[in-house]
């Protein structure tokens, strides 16, 4: 079973959303869409712009950690980058 890192943005409110999970990244996104109160509920643009595969969960979700630390959104713009 994979696990994912990944990166969502949304242009209405201009932010990153940071996450991590082991279910398919379609299915994941399609929860983020759907109607919740969470903090991607704020907007319905959300787009996948980055994602890295880990082996299992506890890989994935330290490097979801890892780059919150960083606290800074040009990092997070170098990152996604550096895939394109």
């Amino acid at each position: 079973m994979a696990c994912h890192f990944y990166v969502l943005h949304s242009s209405i409110l201009d932010q990153f959303y940071l996450g991590h999970s082991c279910e398919d990244l379609n299915e994941r996104l399609r929860k983020h869409l759907s109607n919740h109160s969470g903090f991607t509920a704020r907007s319905k643009d959300w787009e996948l712009v980055y994602c890295e595969s880990y082996p299992d969960k506890v890989l994935a979700y330290a490097r979801e950690r890892e780059v919150k630390s960083w606290k800074s959104r040009k990092k997070i713009k170098e990152l996604i980058e550096q895939r394109r």
